[in-house]
């Protein structure tokens, strides 16, 4: 997989969810949405779960340390859902 160095305006300034999707809005102006179903942890995680998160990895990730999710701008961009069997039960 060839991939790029993310550049300043891809890092994160805000996530949130409507109640079938994750929206993530960058400083460079763009949206982000992309459906709960692509990640299982955060798809199964109630809504203070859900509202518990971190901006990571300077800028470009986010974590929620409550059910062990991370997810990174570049890969949302991408439009990757998380790897087949990687949820746990929340």
């Amino acid at each position: 997989m060839n991939t790029s160095e993310p550049k300043a305006g891809e890092r994160i300034r805000d996530v949130h969810f409507t109640a079938d999707a994750i929206i993530v809005d960058l400083y460079d102006g763009r949206t982000i949405s992309a459906p709960l179903t692509w990640y299982p942890r955060l798809l199964h995680a109630t809504a203070e779960q859900r509202s518990n998160w971190r901006i990571a990895g300077a800028g470009y990730c986010i974590n929620w340390p409550d059910i062990d999710e991370d997810l990174s701008s570049q890969g949302l961009l991408y439009g990757a859902p998380a790897p087949r069997g990687s949820a746990k039960a929340a």
